[in-house]
C-alpha cells in the first residue's frame, strides 16, 4: 500500500492545470507568482514537452525549491545540474531536464512570468 504524500495534494485557492503529464498548482505572490509542478517518474522535458512548444531546449529559468525526488538538467555544452530534494535550484534557461527514480519530482519555484530574469538578476542564458 502506498503511502498518503500530502506534497502531491492539489494546492487550495490555486490555478490547478495538466500539462505533458504534469500537475502544476499556480498561486499569485505580488508582481509574480508561486508555481508548484509535479514531475511524474519518467518525465523528460524533450520527449513530453518539446514537441508542444516547439523549442529545442527548455527556455524558463526554474528558481525555487525541490521539495522531493530529483530531477537532472542537462544543457548543450555537456554540463549536468543533478538536484535531490530537499534542495534550493537555480537553473537557467536552454536545458533539457529528466526525473531520475520511481518517485515524482515536486518543484516549488518563483516566477516573473517574461521578466524573471530581471527581476531576479539572473543570465538569460547558461554559463558557468
Amino acid at each position: 500500500m502506498t503511502e498518503h504524500n500530502p506534497l502531491l495534494d492539489p494546492i487550495d485557492g490555486s490555478d490547478h492545470q495538466m500539462f505533458a503529464g504534469c500537475q502544476i498548482d499556480v498561486v499569485p505572490a505580488g508582481a509574480g507568482r508561486i508555481k508548484r509542478i509535479i514531475y511524474p517518474p519518467g518525465h523528460r522535458w524533450s520527449t513530453a514537452i518539446k514537441p508542444l512548444v516547439g523549442t529545442e531546449l527548455c527556455q524558463h529559468n526554474h528558481v525555487g525549491f525541490l521539495a522531493s525526488g530529483s530531477l537532472t538538467f542537462e544543457f548543450p555544452d555537456g554540463c549536468v545540474q543533478e538536484y535531490v530534494a530537499p534542495v534550493a535550484v537555480a537553473v537557467t534557461p536552454g536545458h533539457d531536464a529528466y526525473v531520475v527514480g520511481e518517485e515524482p519530482a515536486v518543484l516549488v519555484q518563483i516566477d516573473f512570468g517574461a521578466d524573471t530574469n530581471d527581476r531576479l538578476g539572473l543570465p538569460d542564458a547558461h554559463t558557468h
